[in-house]
């Protein structure tokens, strides 16, 4: 399927703010079953520096400073990306869960797509024996990788309840579980825990995800939004395979990345550095048109490699 994203995010300061120093990770990344067509950044005001690059694990990232007063920051992000279909699941292909673990275990690669650098406590997903022995039910003995992490996703769809009242952006992820409350990045951040906790890799990924408006009703402009769910690496004939919690199914064609990390943090929208003080206010739209039918696979396109790839490629 081929889009149009555009996000825009407007910050009002509660005061001028002189100098301030930021870290945008807003546009899609070019991966195996993802292709950017062209994308575009602006910041209003002119920055004073904006540099572009690619992180640790292959991300867009693009670092921006100010040194001039301003008490309204506005980021617009657009991008033309086109996404393959996910390779079949049915028959189930995948290896039993033990073998994915053993596998990720004798690991000695440093690669940034290495399933190692997934496996363990992150700053946000610290291993939580709780929900570790929850996580647990999804994967007895000898069930494979990919059926046993559906289990998991659809366990947690039906388990927890989508609330963006109950947790905030820095939420211990031990309470929303509790809670069984919260939004994507909560549910995102309980299954990679669970998941690490049984030594299988996890990552977490932040993108767009394309919805579809009732039945004879028009599409609100903005009415879609950023959204993060998880990526399952699946022993190397598989490699990673996208899993969405909130809405218990297989990460798909609607699915549109724009990164992926060990949690939250390496995959901020926006980070930084402000002077200023008082309150800030944050608006955020989000809009991603679908401009074409699926799209003609090209062979780079084909999701036979791990999902998650180094830079360059």
């Amino acid at each position: 399927m081929r889009y149009d994203v555009t996000q825009v995010t407007i910050y009002d300061w509660g005061a001028a703010v002189p100098f301030a120093d930021c870290t945008l990770r807003l546009i899609p990344i070019e991966r195996f079953g993802q292709r950017v067509h062209v994308s575009d950044l602006t910041v209003d005001p002119a920055a004073s520096t904006m540099v572009d690059g690619l992180d640790f694990f292959g991300n867009h990232v693009t670092r921006v400073g100010f040194r001039r007063s301003h008490r309204r920051l506005t980021i617009r992000a657009t991008a033309t990306v086109t996404v393959a279909p996910p390779p079949p699941l049915e028959p189930d292909p995948s290896p039993a869960h033990e073998t994915v673990a053993a596998a990720v275990a004798a690991s000695t690669s440093l690669a940034p797509d290495d399933p190692v650098h997934f496996l363990f406590p992150s700053r946000w997903v610290p291993l939580t024996p709780a929900v570790t022995e929850w996580t647990a039910a999804s994967f007895p003995a000898g069930r494979s990788i990919v059926t046993g992490a559906l289990d998991l996703t659809r366990r947690i769809h039906a388990g927890f309840a989508y609330d963006p009242t109950a947790t905030e952006v820095a939420t211990p992820l031990a309470r929303a579980f509790a809670a069984r409350r919260g939004v994507c990045q909560d549910f995102a951040h309980v299954m990679i825990a669970g998941l690490r906790g049984l030594g299988l890799p996890a990552a977490y990924v932040s993108g767009y995800l394309r919805t579809v408006p009732p039945p004879g009703e028009a599409k609100l402009a903005g009415a879609d939004a950023m959204h993060a769910w998880v990526e399952v690496w699946c022993g190397e004939d598989l490699g990673w395979i996208g899993f969405d919690p909130t809405n218990g199914i297989v990460a798909g064609c609607d699915h549109i990345v724009v990164g992926h990390g060990r949690d939250y943090t390496d995959v901020s929208p926006v980070t930084g550095i402000i002077l200023s003080a008082g309150s800030q206010g944050l608006a955020v739209a989000v809009d991603v048109v679908e401009t074409g039918g699926p799209a003609p696979v090209a062979p780079d396109m084909v999701a036979e490699t791990p999902a998650i790839s180094p830079p360059g490629r």
